[in-house]
């Protein structure tokens, strides 16, 4: 996938989702992972053409790891210099000319010396999101733009199918009340074997979090690559029918119990 392909399909779900409206203030929830950073890349030329005239800015919330082998070792090199993690980032938004934000946290604290989570994932990310929140609140922003894609779409539904009993999946677009900031998905049309093709020319960071890979969504990933071996269709099949409402043939419920 190239750029222009790119943008077609974050055009695409923009347009047809209104996701993106005259003087929004959009963020970009920016992890520095390869979905992040191409939502970002094509957020950044779609602003310039789009007949929508917004804000734009990357907000990164610091989990507070603690530094690699590799980054102590950068730190002892001649220079002496303190070694920054998020410098490929701070610089690549530069690069696009869009605003770059850092927010400190003690995130991997709490998660996995003081609550030890067997299950971190889930703990993280309502603490991630709440501290984004409330900043972007604080910030005047109107948007947060995540960069979760049609595959994730899939493995939601899945997840909430085998570990909640439910048919259930998130929103393209979702506003939240507690914080009037609207959550938008702008890479939805998008699969992620497009995104890693296009982010090899991209800064992406190492996900340095003790429980990468081995995560429920890493599990239905597995499951998913297993079903397409013998029904190569799979998947585009359950995206498909959980974005054509008209190709859902659920029960419906009829009276309450």
């Amino acid at each position: 996938m190239n750029l222009q392909n790119l943008l077609s399909q974050v055009r695409r779900a923009c347009e047809k989702r209104n996701m993106i409206s005259d003087g929004d203030k959009v963020a970009v929830g920016l992890s520095g992972g390869k979905d992040s950073l191409a939502l970002l890349t094509a957020l950044a030329r779609f602003q310039k053409f789009s007949p929508k005239r917004f804000e734009l800015a990357a907000v990164t919330v610091d989990l507070g790891f603690p530094k690699s082998l590799s980054e102590k070792e950068t730190a002892k090199s001649k220079s002496r210099k303190k070694a920054d993690p998020f410098l490929p980032l701070k610089e690549y938004c530069k690069s696009l000319s869009v605003p770059f934000y850092i927010i400190p946290s003690n995130i991997y604290s709490v998660v996995f010396e003081i609550r030890k989570e067997k299950n971190p994932c889930s703990l993280c990310s309502k603490m991630r999101r709440g501290i984004l929140n409330t900043w972007l609140k604080e910030n005047n922003f109107t948007k947060l733009a995540l960069g979760h894609h049609a595959d994730d779409l899939v493995e939601t539904m899945l997840l909430s199918l085998f570990y909640e009993g439910r048919l259930s999946t998130f929103q393209p677009v979702s506003y939240m009340s507690q914080s009037s900031i609207t959550l938008i998905r702008p890479l939805i049309y998008v699969y992620e074997k497009d995104l890693a093709a296009f982010s090899k020319t991209l800064p992406v960071m190492k996900n340095p979090c003790p429980a990468n890979g081995g995560t429920e969504r890493e599990s239905m990933k597995n499951l998913i690559k297993s079903i397409c071996k013998d029904i190569p269709i799979a998947k585009d099949r359950m995206f498909s029918a959980l974005t054509h409402p008209e190709r859902n043939n659920l029960w419906e419920v009829l009276e309450k119990h």
